[in-house]
């Protein structure tokens, strides 16, 4: 803690040296980098020489230590010449007199400056946010340079990353300079994520076999602009957007592109040296180019993390470093004296730098074809199941590889016939050629065998006539439900993209046991619980009965969407049914119930009350803004809240939703009123257009019910007496005539609650409820806002 007690000393005196005649320079030596350190007001950000090795400097920010020596691993999160080191010796971080801030290497030459001019007085201040910035020392504080406009591989709550910068990986956890890997915004307006090496350049995030809209992201904007703020979300203009697993605590965070590719957001409690992963851009590590290098294959267990792999043939370049990746232990020729074979690696990929794309060739043309060209090493075989056919890749580099049995392809790898050693585990080689088949010299006597061989001929032929008749069969099977396969294709497509798969429905028979446990029941259809194959508890939708005017693809097209939600306070959607007239859908189980079981059990008290209006108020948020469909539940109520054993809420069934365009504002195209009474907007009935606000007004609804414990359609019982009021109205007019006679709140709590709650926070949940329920759609807040006022009303306790 020594560096703490000094720093506003070292932050003081390296003030007021600016603020010596504007004639004079100042100048910050290496050789007392620990005493010239530059630290924020509040410590917790230090600027100053970094060292990068032996007798090697970079000018840096990072967070503050505990331990003064910086030997420790300090988290950087900003270098000036991570590219160029100086020396130990004799190097200086200057401010010249014409206003440029230069960084000299032993005394010698320039090996970074800000780049600034001015006649004016300067000063260099490191604000607590981590921005070391060069201003004007006068009221307005002009600044002329600031750290924020130059990221290295890390950026801070609420520092912009725009379509003119970079973030650039470092080279390994130990080496600063620049990797292989960067972030950046495209031409198109999108965040992609690039491998650039001296071996080959690809883009592996999003994945490029997918268009804008089909990676969730939009390519509609101009702004070019993401930030991750305080509290743990990341939002970018592509409609990129991700909360963190700790989101909604105020936390030190950050976001940083690792030497491995993944970009993580890292964040700790404040005076905690440990950093935590709470958020990652891609959950497969084997996605990212380059993470183990040429001539090798990446494979990801959940369980043991990421291997790489050489190829049979191929040895290790470096132990330490698999980027580097596996060089080969022959030599290739294109002499026709090396005879050459193929390892037959299944489920092994290894996408770009194909010579050439050879369409419907057999396994034979596509060798012959790889053994024709000099430079062709291997060969990728995969067989179109949509087309019928197989598709031929030869092979020039083997970059990229990754082995998977979700992979349906395989790889040829082209070795020299002899003196090669290979593991155990690779025994697969198709070397030999077909060179007849030998037949045995023996002599039948045909006297005695005769019967024998009569018997033979009989069951051969009709066993072919059983084979025959069973082919016919098939085709038939296969002709009748040609139209059907390629429905259920399409699902298992969607099923695939989107994480949850396809149930028979005597599959979901079985698991609720012929529907006999039933759990809830709705306009939509009824929910019974059942147990999957898998032993998983699931709660599982029978609707009605399936409308005549859907198609099966329609209704898979509107589920996946429903499937591709992710979200804490989302209930989670395992799969669905889809099978003549039955159409079901299977989510995760919720051991409390709903919302309205538990407010009439008396199991919820003010702590869970609270949490469950501030949970549905972040779910809803997710639903509205930040998703890349905007979608609108059309039917909040407690009943469609589910709790789950922590008593975290999950707003459930999306039986009325409507997914609307973000691109079309003014879509309103509502069939017919959606809702519950009680709990529906006045939108619905004087046939207005229908906005997210629909959803903010049932949700104060909601909330004013899980207040009072008075059901809005049910009337309002007061002293004996049954009112025919609605509780919106009387929660309101009980506001207004408790603001001259004391807390109102105290008159509209439900009574099982007693006196154990917050009453300052109850007020503000009030307030915020009745807020939502404001006739005019407009003066409503969104979601988002209320999430905002639930948490800065939270954080002040």
């Amino acid at each position: 803690m020594m560096q703490m007690t000094h720093s506003p000393f070292f932050f003081t005196l390296f003030i007021l040296l600016f603020h010596f005649p504007h004639s004079s320079s100042f100048s910050m030596s290496v050789e007392n980098h620990e005493e010239n350190a530059i630290v924020s007001p509040k410590g917790i950000f230090t600027a100053g020489f970094y060292p990068v090795g032996e007798n090697a400097y970079s000018f840096a920010i990072w967070f503050t230590q505990k331990h003064k020596n910086l030997n420790n691993n300090a988290t950087i999160v900003w270098m000036a010449n991570r590219d160029q080191p100086v020396n130990g010796k004799h190097s200086t971080l200057s401010l010249l007199k014409t206003g440029n801030l230069v960084l000299t290497d032993a005394g010698q030459f320039s090996v970074w400056s800000t780049n600034t001019n001015s006649s004016k007085q300067l000063e260099l201040f490191l604000y607590d946010t981590g921005n070391l910035v060069l201003r004007e020392h006068n009221i307005n504080g002009f600044i002329l340079w600031q750290s924020f406009d130059f990221p290295t591989d890390t950026l801070l709550p609420d520092q912009t990353f725009t379509g003119y910068m970079n973030l650039v990986s470092s080279k390994s956890g130990t080496n600063y300079s620049s990797g292989s890997y960067k972030l950046f915004f495209d031409n198109n307006n999108l965040l992609r994520l690039l491998y650039d090496s001296p071996r080959g350049s690809s883009v592996y995030w999003p994945d490029t076999l997918l268009l804008g809209w089909q990676a969730s992201r939009s390519t509609y904007n101009s702004s070019r602009v993401a930030t991750l703020n305080r509290l743990g979300n990341f939002s970018s203009s592509d409609y990129f957007n991700f909360k963190t697993t700790d989101y909604g605590t105020v936390l030190q965070r950050r976001v940083t592109l690792d030497f491995d590719g993944n970009v993580r957001v890292y964040s700790r409690k404040h005076g905690q040296e440990q950093w935590s992963v709470s958020g990652q851009f891609l959950q497969q590590p084997c996605q990212i180019d380059g993470i183990c290098g040429p001539n090798s294959t990446c494979s990801y267990d959940p369980r043991t993390g990421r291997k790489c792999s050489c190829l049979p043939g191929y040895n290790i370049v470096n132990n330490h470093d698999w980027s580097q990746g596996c060089k080969p232990s022959f030599q290739f020729s294109c002499n026709k004296k090396t005879k050459y074979c193929f390892e037959f690696l299944p489920h092994v990929e290894f996408y770009n730098y194909d010579y050439g794309f050879h369409k419907n060739f057999t396994y034979k043309q596509c060798k012959h074809l790889c053994l024709r060209l000099c430079e062709c090493i291997a060969f990728q075989f995969r067989y179109v199941k949509s087309k019928g056919l197989y598709n031929c890749y030869p092979k020039m580099q083997l970059l990229n590889g990754h082995r998977s049995t979700k992979f349906r392809g395989s790889l040829y790898l082209r070795l020299p016939k002899h003196n090669i050693v290979f593991p155990g585990e690779y025994d697969n080689l198709v070397c030999s050629r077909n060179k007849g088949v030998k037949h045995l010299g023996r002599s039948y006597i045909s006297e005695k065998e005769n019967g024998s061989l009569k018997f033979m001929l009989w069951f051969a032929s009709g066993l072919g006539g059983i084979e025959i008749l069973c082919f016919f069969l098939v085709g038939c099977i296969l002709f009748k439900n040609s139209k059907k396969s390629r429905v259920d294709n399409h699902g298992y497509v969607l099923a695939a993209a989107t994480g949850f798969r396809k149930f028979s429905y005597s599959e979901l028979k079985q698991a609720t046991k012929g529907f006999s446990q039933e759990i809830g029941k709705g306009a939509g259809g009824t929910v019974y619980k059942g147990v999957l194959s898998d032993s998983r508890v699931a709660a599982i939708k029978r609707l009605h009965e399936a409308n005549s005017g859907e198609s099966e693809s329609e209704f898979l097209a509107e589920v996946s969407i429903i499937g591709r939600l992710n979200h804490m306070n989302v209930i989670g959607m395992w799969g669905y049914c889809a099978e003549g007239k039955h159409r079901l859908l299977v989510y995760e189980y919720m051991e409390k119930g709903s919302l309205a079981h538990n407010l009439s059990s008396n199991e919820l008290d003010w702590d869970k009350r609270y949490d469950i209006a501030m949970g549905t108020a972040k779910g809803l948020a997710y639903l509205h803004e930040e998703y890349l469909e905007w979608i609108l539940h059309c039917d909040i109520k407690p009943q469609n809240i589910l709790i789950d054993s922590d008593y975290q809420p999950k707003v459930a069934d999306f039986g009325l939703s409507k997914l609307l365009n973000r691109d079309d504002l003014d879509n309103s195209n509502f069939s017919r009123i959606r809702g519950t009474r009680g709990y529906m907007a006045p939108e619905w009935v004087f046939n207005l257009q229908i906005t997210s606000k629909v959803d903010v007004y049932s949700y104060g609804v909601v909330v004013l019910e899980m207040i009072t414990g008075k059901s809005p359609t049910t009337g309002i019982q007061i002293k004996e007496e049954l009112i025919n009021e609605r509780l919106v109205t009387w929660v309101r007019e009980k506001r207004r005539n408790g603001l001259d006679v004391g807390c109102w709140v105290e008159q509209i709590v439900d009574p099982k609650l007693g006196s154990n709650y917050d009453v300052k926070k109850m007020e503000t949940l009030a307030n915020v409820a009745l807020d939502c329920v404001g006739e005019d759609k407009d003066v409503r807040p969104t979601m988002s806002q209320v999430v905002e006022r639930l948490l800065s009303h939270e954080h002040n306790y």
